[in-house]
């Protein structure tokens, strides 16, 4: 972090077949060891199952999945006078994309079905319908900032 100024944001290009930055993101996101092709073709192939099992636009779903797993609170963790409390905050939009983006990749991961593709869309598909690992994940923060509610005026 530099002393003086701002750090710029750097600007994500939008991705070739949907012109859309959020896909874009995702699909970085999802990336690994530097194989962008290898994650466009698994993203796309699971938007292209998401289509075959609903009958119904995929990115519609990715978006509704998105948003329904973006959390609104969380924890952190404060010290104050030699005790350690969970504080509750709000948590800033970069930061809701970007956990919605991370808890929808590694839950994605560990599902049971055979390749990534079925693996991404079977999540992204539970995740529109508000059911899932990824969506118990956000339920689970929102409950863990609901119980320490009473630490709220730590917050800084």
């Amino acid at each position: 972090m530099p002393r003086k100024r701002e750090v710029k944001k750097r600007e994500i290009p939008p991705d070739l077949k949907y012109h859309d930055t959020l896909v874009s993101k995702f699909i970085n996101c999802l990336m690994r060891k530097g194989k962008k092709s290898v994650a466009e073709r698994i993203f796309y192939r699971a938007l292209d199952l998401i289509k075959e099992k609903t009958q119904s636009d995929p990115l519609k779903i990715f978006y509704q999945a998105m948003e329904n797993v973006k959390p609104l609170v969380e924890v952190r963790p404060r010290r104050v006078g030699g005790a350690t409390y969970q504080v509750p905050v709000e948590v800033r939009p970069e930061r809701k994309i970007s956990l919605a983006i991370r808890w929808l990749i590694s839950y994605a991961k560990q599902r049971s079905e055979k390749t990534m593709e079925e693996k991404l869309s079977a999540e992204l598909i539970d995740a529109a319908n508000n059911r899932g690992a990824s969506i118990k994940k956000k339920e689970d923060t929102h409950k863990m900032a609901e119980a320490n509610k009473a630490f709220a005026h730590y917050r800084w």
